[in-house]
């Protein structure tokens, strides 16, 4: 078989790894607009700093558990107490500086939800003018690491006081949120996620 077959799936997505292959035939590259799903999903790629998406996709559950449904509200409420108790959480990634930047970074998606009409999701969005980017890649492997798109959301996820979502960590959320289709072109989840779009037109680069 050949990589253009339309039956494959992409390449990173390995048959034999149930977990990760189901995360990449229901999650990867779907648009998602949910201001928590995205809150949640950007404080993930920023633990998966310096470690593989595999190692915080089989935590995930965990980290669900640990940081009460990723509800900003509630974790903008840490106390130096609850931090230690995460630091003793043998199920997640027992990192003090992402723990504490999660509980910042749950602060500044508050002050942008009251900031904006359009909250955490506009904001992001507003940085692909509000429609999926599509690259037409024929190996995931060509796929950029980051774009300009993804330096200037990260340049404004900074300025608000936003932590560990520097321009490579954002493209990765790019991608993972649909934001960016960045499935290759004869994987069936390419043409799947665009129908996914909810009745907003996508764009090539």
């Amino acid at each position: 078989m050949t990589r253009s077959s339309d039956t494959l799936p992409c390449a990173w997505a390995p048959a034999d790894d149930l977990v990760y292959r189901q995360y990449h035939d229901e999650e990867w590259g779907v648009p998602e607009r949910d201001h928590r799903a995205l809150f949640e999903k950007l404080i993930l790629d920023g633990f998966q700093a310096g470690l593989s998406w595999r190692t915080i996709l089989y935590k995930r559950d965990n980290f669900r558990k640990a940081f009460d449904g990723f509800q900003p509200e509630k974790i903008a409420r840490y106390t130096p107490k609850k931090v230690e108790k995460l630091l003793q959480d043998e199920g997640i990634i027992r990192s003090r500086t992402k723990i504490e930047a999660t509980i910042g970074n749950a602060r500044a998606f508050l002050d942008v939800m009251e900031a904006r009409d359009d909250g955490f999701s506009g904001l992001l969005w507003s940085f692909v003018g509000g429609e999926p980017i599509i690259h037409d890649l024929n190996h995931h492997k060509k796929a950029p690491t980051k774009t300009a798109e993804s330096e200037a959301m990260a340049k404004e996820l900074k300025r608000l006081g936003f932590k560990f979502c520097g321009p490579t960590i954002v493209y990765a959320f790019m991608q993972a949120t649909g934001m960016v289709n960045d499935h290759e072109v004869g994987c069936p989840r390419y043409k799947a996620v665009q129908k996914l779009g909810r009745g907003v037109a996508s764009k090539r680069q």
